[in-house]
């Protein structure tokens, strides 16, 4: 008799740092990141509530990073103690209206907003391409050889693990997968 495996588990919501995540910023341009887009249109259509969270800048230079980002995706703008502590984790969802934490997941390459994900036992996804590690720029990760984005690829993943993140990816344009791997470890009865 054949082994059932169990089905994914619904995702409660995923939180998304605002910069260098969803949103590449220049001295002359904003434009979101590559697979940003179509993530949030997917999850959007999945009925996945989803966020951006932002901890640094004015109204006016948000604003210029949320101008290239759908209107329908509402923000959190953390106040208060700073990352890594998980109180602007926990206040997002709550703005959210989540009814709890339990499958939240926060993507991001700032170790410091991962660390506050982690502290508030939320599930994590650290972008490779966009960690200290590879210069916090995507556009610049695009300009790389391929052995420069492997050596900076790894150098990211070991200090993103280090840091206790369960996965890691290069883009938003791996997230699907990624998820669905979560949802999968969630149905097992894993947690953060």
């Amino acid at each position: 008799m054949p082994i059932a495996t169990p089905a994914p588990s619904p995702l409660n919501a995923v939180l998304f740092g605002l910069r260098g995540c969803l949103v590449l910023a220049s001295v002359d341009a904003t434009t979101p990141t590559p697979g940003a887009l179509a993530c949030l249109r997917q999850l959007r259509q999945q009925a996945v509530p989803c966020l951006w969270l932002d901890d640094r800048g004015d109204a006016p230079e948000r604003q210029a990073l949320l101008d290239s980002l759908p209107a329908w995706l509402p923000g959190h703008v953390v106040e208060g103690r700073p990352y890594p502590a998980p109180d602007a984790c926990w206040q997002a969802l709550i703005s959210l209206g989540s009814p709890r934490l339990a499958g939240s997941v926060l993507v991001s390459g700032d170790p410091a907003l991962l660390e506050a994900a982690l502290n508030a036992g939320l599930w994590t996804v650290g972008l490779a391409a966009c960690s200290p590690c590879c210069a916090n720029s995507a556009l610049r990760w695009q300009r790389m050889s391929g052995a420069e984005q492997a050596q900076a690829r790894g150098q990211a993943t070991l200090a993103l693990f280090s840091l206790g993140v369960h996965s890691v990816i290069d883009h938003l344009e791996a997230l699907h997968g990624c998820l669905q791997d979560i949802r999968q470890r969630m149905a097992k009865g894993e947690k953060p």
